[in-house]
């Protein structure tokens, strides 16, 4: 059972995609293939609700100090908490072209807290007590996601070889991490529908890793670049064709979970357009981003929607 919050700590995973996505559609505009405004839109608006959900988020352990603590020590929300260190990591990129300085102390405060808190929850898990059933893709978050996101923070400040090292702990990381997922999702009992939606994070290491890789690398499209997109469109395909069943959640934000992997793919997509063109894999780098975007904007519709029936909704119980 997941703990009852309010605005829950996985809430940041909006903060999440609409930041990498408007990073893409800013990689977009500076190579002359994108407008400038709409990245930049995207960037602005994800600092905004990252504002927003950090503030909430502090006001959550003062007021609701149980509550909170309970979320940080369940063994699968646990995991999300790590959305805290890489969302900084993410809006320091965004606003570094126009808060330099805010940009650093982002920077280094992000790195700081995605490695203590990593340290923290991964000690729990060597300890022997975690359970099998709590194993999902949320556990690719405090060491994968984390580290993934610091090198491509340091790749965009130019420290390319420090990047590295943090590709390296993540993907490391993730290759250890999968076995247990796989095992746990083929071998147990199926995932309660309120965990289902985190499956989307399933999709994100891959292709998140793969953005890392390039802006660590000068941007090279290599062949391990294509291996990791072969691997992660193969994923996506996975998923699309388990989200009936996911789906059976009902809608609510916590399909956010699939949004990194989205934003990623359309960052890796334009890249790859950039490079081949009109060719084949250059067709596919497009549709990469169209679909990254188009699912993304779908969610922010869907988001949207979820708002004006929870304000209808307040305003009827008010009427009466």
């Amino acid at each position: 059972m997941l703990p009852k919050t309010p605005v829950p700590v996985n809430y940041f995973s909006i903060v999440l995609g609409l930041a990498a996505l408007g990073l893409a559609w800013r990689y977009g505009a500076s190579i002359a293939l994108l407008p400038a405004w709409p990245g930049e839109t995207i960037i602005a608006a994800a600092s905004l609700i990252w504002l927003a959900l950090m503030t909430m988020y502090v006001r959550k352990w003062l007021k609701f100090p149980t509550t909170a603590q309970s979320e940080l020590s369940h063994p699968i929300t646990g995991g999300f908490v790590s959305l805290l260190p890489i969302t900084m990591l993410l809006i320091c990129v965004g606003i570094r072209p126009h808060f330099a300085a805010l940009s650093a102390i982002l920077l280094v405060l992000g790195i700081i807290g995605q490695l203590g808190f990593s340290a923290y929850f991964t000690a729990r898990l060597w300890q022997g007590t975690h359970p099998a059933e709590a194993t999902t893709p949320a556990l690719y978050l405090p060491t994968v996601a984390t580290n993934f996101v610091s090198a491509i923070a340091l790749g965009d400040i130019g420290l390319n070889d420090f990047g590295m090292l943090f590709l390296g702990a993540g993907i490391f990381s993730w290759l250890f991490i999968d076995g247990a997922i796989q095992q746990r999702l083929r071998n147990l009992a199926e995932m309660p529908n309120a965990v289902r939606p985190a499956l989307g994070i399933q999709f994100a290491p891959a292709i998140v890793g793969c953005s890392a890789y390039l802006a660590v690398n000068g941007g090279e499209i290599n062949t391990f670049v294509k291996l990791l997109i072969g691997y992660s469109l193969l994923q996506f395909l996975f998923l699309a064709r388990l989200f009936p069943w996911i789906a059976r959640h009902g809608v609510s934000l916590s399909y956010w979970a699939f949004s990194f992997g989205l934003a990623s793919m359309a960052s890796v997509g334009l890249r790859v357009f950039h490079e081949f063109g009109n060719q084949p894999f250059g067709r596919l780098g497009y549709l990469m981003f169209v679909a990254g975007t188009g699912f993304i904007a779908l969610l922010t519709a869907g988001t949207l929607w979820l708002i004006m029936k929870k304000i209808r909704r307040t305003e009827k119980t008010e009427a009466e």
